[in-house]
């Protein structure tokens, strides 16, 4: 798998879009790798994990193609992973001869509900018959080419949020955005039906090193560490797992500074936007 991080901010972006924060307002002099869109992953050119409205920059910035996207998983419905008005573009005048001819996407109920009422009004109806929705459920493996994705419960929103357990080629993926610590059902899911280590997991570390409760709807630093020691209980993280942070908020100033001293006390590597990693 090829898992480029085309998005790294949380829902504000990075400089905040209305923000005049000292750290922002730095940002927009600096520029650089501290610049961070909404949060997208983009596996093997055909697979994108969310949709952002910062979908089209993405596409323009890494020269992706972005009519090559067969599949995508939606964690939830909030507008800054799922921007379903972008696609009563896929098609007609506005976008022609897609190199893939259809789309599938993948969300619970509310997802489905958010893509209805956002397309109702422009969407086409030739552009209609190319994208197929499918609603899933926690617990229940799908399958699509040539991945078998499951999603499981996250804490986040009361909207039956999710995060992903993604598999191709025995090739393991664990996309934990956006949640906060793991319910205990999912750590059960993951140690009864995973014999191997995941070989990449993405988390959540929109607060970076601000410590809170428990209870919130992201993590920082500190929550991920716990869910790394918990995995590594289940089996799911070795020593050869990489283990990458993002949706980073501007609230928690993550500067270049910051980042380094994370990765080295955490192990982990810090996302940046366009940061590619082969597994």
């Amino acid at each position: 798998m090829k898992v480029c991080y085309l998005g790294t901010g949380a829902a504000e972006g990075i400089p905040a879009l209305f923000c005049k924060c000292s750290y922002c307002e730095g940002v927009r002099v600096r520029g650089g790798k501290e610049v961070r869109s909404r949060a997208q992953v983009l596996i093997d050119g055909e697979l994108s994990v969310d949709f952002p409205p910062d979908a089209f920059f993405h596409a323009a910035r890494s020269g992706a193609d972005f009519s090559a996207i067969k599949y995508l998983l939606v964690t939830h419905s909030h507008m800054d992973h799922f921007y379903a008005h972008d696609f009563v573009l896929r098609g007609y005048k506005y976008g022609r001869d897609p190199a893939s001819p259809t789309l599938d996407i993948f969300g619970n109920r509310e997802v489905r509900e958010v893509f209805e009422e956002c397309t109702r009004r422009e969407l086409r109806q030739e552009i209609a018959q190319s994208i197929r929705f499918h609603t899933v459920t926690a617990f229940q493996p799908f399958t699509f080419g040539g991945y078998t994705a499951v999603a499981l419960p996250a804490r986040h929103s009361s909207k039956e949020p999710f995060v992903y357990l993604l598999q191709k080629d025995n090739k393991r993926y664990l996309h934990l955005c956006d949640t906060g610590l793991l319910p205990q059902e999912t750590y059960d899911y993951l140690a009864s039906n995973l014999s191997d280590p995941c070989d990449l997991i993405t988390f959540d570390c929109t607060f970076l090193w601000e410590e809170g409760s428990g209870a919130r709807r992201h993590m920082g630093l500190k929550d991920n560490a716990e869910v790394m020691l918990r995995l590594t209980e289940c089996g799911l993280i070795s020593p050869n797992t990489k283990k990458v942070i993002t949706h980073f908020s501007h609230n928690s100033a993550p500067s270049c500074e910051s980042l380094n001293r994370a990765e080295k006390e955490y192990g982990v590597l810090a996302a940046y936007d366009g940061m590619e990693i082969e597994i």
